[in-house]
């Protein structure tokens, strides 16, 4: 909407948060919308806000109060804060989103300010339908859903959860270019069975142990129905879950409507990428790696059935395939004969005996050992060294966040292997030199990928979103490093070059849709230049 045409004028346009630009409304614009005299008299530019905010935000003595400054800053003027993050990735995207987010959603109710968001609850039954006409914007092309189950290697953290639909559709604007009045982030609040919340006089959740078992499958199956008709072509992203829900919301709805995991789907091609870049590193051909995994939940074998997708692309067979992957659960190594094997790892058992970490890398000889444990320190020493001896370039893919939950630190890993890992991280770590050389840690953050699949994934108004299209995404971002990022030892590209990642994410998995039948929005003659002309700019 444009200046001339939001309609608003005075205090109202100052309050709104989308039209507001502050003390950067020109002398004409003030007069035309009832400005004099409501701003200090002079006129600043976008830039000059930038710059003062950064001082501001930077004068804060700790992650979680810059966290707080800049979601007030939102709240006021959208588009500076969007803005903001654009220019300043590098710096701002650790605190709007992983690893100050576990934070902030740990302490929710303590630092919660305005109303964000959209909750449904288990009180809501039967009328979610009209409670969405609640939400003020009605063209709606992307949710962000959790129910608080799995936040981060965080655990259940319930109501509190909504800390991420925020950031995730945050991200969506800022790193791929989605309109924020497009967005809807929905907390499916169900209760909690974290007992310090229960007790906590100041949580903002429900009071209740959460809803299992046939009346939570049908509250979400009421919730997507509805949403499906409020917002029609409406793309759904599941998140932070936990794994047996979020198997099941996703076998369930990934071919009835347009959605996807983000946990399993988008983790396990960010991951991909990094393994297709490794390759660069190791000079062994993918088809050729084998994997080692510590931990078996959702994130994981999300990873792992995209891998064996990719390695089956490759020429191998599906047995093949998935006797390159191990898997440690906390019962152990997943095995034939195992008890209570979820389904949805029971593919990746083998007929292998029992053993531990350290004897199954002996056995095994991975070429890259991958934890999604969401407990910190398990790639030991004793591990990580046993990697070493038998690779010479041991890929370490220390993918659990927030930061604190990491298997080992970037320094850890480097030190332990003289250098010679190949080093990932699912939350950032600071650049580490090893003898004279600036190694950079690759940070395998969900964020390169979900928000160009689903720019691209609204924009041609796909029908659904089948894996083929995350490992498009992956190809992509693999093929997105530059010489200097290789030379730093990374396997994944700078952050600040994320934006323009998401959208060479969005052409090619749009283009792929519309090559396969997927996509309903008539084809245009250049689908990149489309895409980019459909990006939000925030720039005023």
């Amino acid at each position: 909407m444009s200046e001339k045409s939001h309609g608003l004028s005075g205090v109202e346009l100052l309050h709104s948060a989308a039209y507001n630009k502050s003390t950067a409304f020109t002398e004409q614009e003030r007069d035309r919308f009832g400005l004099r005299g409501l701003l200090p008299p002079a006129v600043g530019s976008m830039n000059t806000q930038i710059t003062r905010v950064l001082a501001n935000m930077r004068r804060k003595e700790s992650d979680i109060e810059k966290y707080i400054f800049l979601s007030m800053l939102q709240d006021r003027n959208e588009r500076l804060f969007f803005r903001l993050i654009m220019d300043n990735f590098q710096e701002l995207l650790p605190i709007v989103y992983t690893p100050t987010v576990g934070q902030a959603c740990r302490e929710f109710a303590n630092i919660f300010r305005t109303e964000k968001g959209f909750y449904v609850t288990a009180r809501d039954r039967g009328q979610i339908r009209k409670i969405l006409d609640n939400w003020p914007n009605r063209d709606v092309r992307i949710i962000v859903i959790t129910d608080g189950g799995r936040i981060l290697g965080l655990g259940d953290l319930g109501a509190n959860g909504m800390g991420i639909p925020l950031g995730k559709l945050g991200l969506y604007c800022a790193c791929a270019g989605i309109w924020p009045e497009q967005t809807l982030p929905v907390m499916f609040d169900v209760g909690t069975d974290n007992s310090e919340l229960l007790t906590d006089p100041i949580y903002l959740g429900l009071r209740q142990p959460r809803l299992r078992g046939e009346e939570y499958f049908s509250l979400m199956d009421e919730f997507v129905r509805a949403a499906s008709d409020a917002f029609p072509g409406v793309l759904i992203q599941f998140e932070d879950f936990a794994a047996d829900n979020a198997f099941a919301h996703l076998n369930t709805y990934r071919d009835k409507v347009l959605c996807f995991n983000d946990d399993i789907q988008g983790t396990a091609s960010v991951v991909l990428a990094g393994v297709y870049a490794s390759t660069r590193f190791s000079g062994i051909d993918f088809r050729d790696l084998k994997f080692l995994f510590l931990g078996a939940g959702s994130a994981a074998t999300g990873m792992g059935n995209m891998i064996v997708e990719a390695l089956i692309r490759e020429g191998l067979d599906e047995r093949d395939a998935l006797g390159r992957l191990w898997f440690f659960n906390r019962d152990g190594l997943v095995r034939e004969g195992a008890a209570n094997l979820p389904d949805y790892i029971r593919r990746f058992a083998h007929p292998i005996d029992d053993c531990d970490l350290i004897t199954a890398i002996d056995i095994h000889r991975p070429d890259i050992l991958i934890g999604a444990t969401g407990t910190p320190a398990t790639f030991t020493r004793q591990v990580v060294r046993k990697m070493a001896a038998i690779k010479s370039r041991p890929g370490i893919f220390a993918l659990s966040n927030p930061t604190s939950r990491a298997e080992c630190t970037a320094e850890e890993a480097y030190q332990w292997t003289d250098g010679r890992a190949i080093f990932a991280t699912g939350s950032p770590f600071d650049e580490v030199v090893f003898n004279g050389k600036a190694l950079r840690p690759g940070q395998g953050n969900n964020s390169y990928i979900f928000p160009g699949v689903g720019l691209g994934m609204i924009v041609c108004r796909a029908r659904s979103i089948p894996d083929d299209i995350f490992l498009e995404a992956a190809k992509v971002l693999s093929e997105s490093l530059s010489r200097d990022d290789i030379d730093h030892g990374s396997v994944y590209p700078r952050v600040d070059k994320i934006r323009r990642v998401s959208l060479k994410i969005a052409t090619a998995v749009a283009t792929h849709a519309w090559d396969n039948g997927l996509a309903r929005a008539p084809r245009p003659d250049d689908i990149g230049r489309h895409i980019e002309n459909y990006m939000y700019d925030p720039t005023y």
